[in-house]
């Protein structure tokens, strides 16, 4: 009945599971590459479920008063005139969804795991199982011994890359690659996002409530390429050629790129496994069943993924094969519904052809005078953010609900 859990990760899903067995008896462990927790990122939703479980971990009103606020979306020519104006008050939404930048998500979660060691600026070299537990060799700590091992380590997850195999055996390419930059608001945008396209091209700004300068996005579809990931000099060198000679803002994003302290460029790629454990060891979030930024899910996931896994060990004792076959079962057709997301959202944010880009550019001229439509897309995205049976596991006595500082 294993109780020591080392989670490999500190970005969305490794907070919220080492929050969740702290609640309840366990002692996680999280080891994170970085030096210390990330800010900053790009925005993403909490959706359905996800909200559900924010509010059980009572961070909903924190999570809500750090929301970005974001008021709608022009879309542009190449001159910077906008043909098409959304307001986001125009979709019906009555579901409570929250958009939050990705950093500031991290660091509410992170902040409510008091008393959980941290093991920042390492990573896992080497993973062994036997039938006492799991042998983990790092980089810098001195090799030491857990019951289970958790991968929330994300798309390119060093823990599925060492217990279950290549990353090339579980990915699958939506091909397009995306970049996201932090950047100056030299546009003047108020809670607003300007979006440019050309065909199989995105090119966009958006600026939130707790933002003082602005996010860049740049997406293109194109082969799948082939680059070191953690490699920025080459990812830059890959975005400058599939922009070179692009119209309205591109070069001052391209500039801006170069200058950017977290500049992000990937594929945007899915994971898929048969199984998300291996023995002793199992894959949360992103690591074991990305979405991709696509369906704007990543995190939603990430989030009742964790409460699950955390709530199936505590209902099975500690019984890790109970615990896992569980929580694969709670969370299988969650996942699919919001991985199937993805392929909906890339024909609409990158139209591939001139044709394509037309209709795209007609329909969101429309889209205030069809609320059919905008609430029939409203519905779908939700129908999958509530595809889950969030059970209410036993609740023993909360360890500790305020943050570290108040810990401190």
């Amino acid at each position: 009945m294993g109780k020591n859990i080392l989670i490999s990760g500190a970005s969305i899903a490794g907070p919220a599971l080492a929050f969740w067995l702290r609640e309840y008896g366990f002692n996680p462990t999280v080891v994170e590459r970085a030096p210390a927790m990330r800010d900053g990122g790009y925005a993403i939703d909490l959706r359905g479920a996800a909200v559900t479980v924010a509010e059980r971990m009572g961070v909903l009103a924190e999570i809500q008063e750090a929301r970005t606020g974001m008021r709608g979306m022009s879309a542009v020519d190449a001159a910077g005139r906008s043909f098409a104006d959304i307001r986001m008050d125009e979709f019906v939404n009555d579901a409570g969804d929250i958009e939050i930048m990705r950093g500031t998500l991290g660091r509410i979660l992170y902040e409510r795991t008091d008393g959980t060691e941290y093991l920042f600026g390492d990573s896992i070299r080497a993973i062994e199982q036997d039938s006492d537990g799991v042998h983990v060799s790092f980089e810098r700590h001195a090799p030491r011994k857990f019951d289970l091992v958790v991968g929330a380590d994300g798309l390119h997850s060093n823990v599925r890359q060492l217990v279950f195999g290549p990353e090339s055996e579980f990915r699958r390419y939506l091909g397009y690659h995306v970049s996201i930059f932090s950047t100056d608001n030299f546009l003047g945008l108020d809670r607003w996002v300007a979006l440019y396209n050309v065909p199989g091209k995105l090119a966009g700004s958006y600026q939130a409530r707790t933002d003082p300068g602005a996010k860049a996005i740049l997406g293109f579809k194109s082969p799948e390429l082939r680059f070191d990931h953690r490699d920025p000099q080459a990812q830059l060198a890959l975005l400058e050629k599939a922009f070179a000679g692009e119209r309205w803002i591109v070069p001052r994003l391209l500039e801006a790129a170069r200058q950017a302290p977290d500049f992000y460029f990937d594929s945007i790629t899915q994971i898929h496994l048969d199984d998300w454990a291996r023995g002793r060891v199992v894959l949360l979030g992103d690591a074991g069943y990305c979405p991709s930024p696509l369906s704007g899910q990543g995190s939603s996931l990430a989030m009742v993924g964790a409460y699950v896994l955390a709530g199936e060990l505590l209902a099975a004792g500690g019984d890790h094969r109970t615990a896992f076959r569980r929580y694969a079962a709670k969370m299988w057709n969650y996942v699919a519904l919001n991985q199937k997301m993805a392929t909906d959202g890339a024909r609409t944010l990158i139209p591939k052809t001139r044709g394509g880009l037309w209709l795209r550019n007609r329909l969101f001229r429309l889209m205030p005078y069809l609320p059919k439509a905008a609430n029939t897309l409203s519905k779908d995205i939700h129908r999958a953010a509530n595809a889950v049976d969030l059970r209410d596991y036993p609740q023993p006595p909360i360890r500790c609900r305020a943050p570290r500082s108040a810990g401190r």
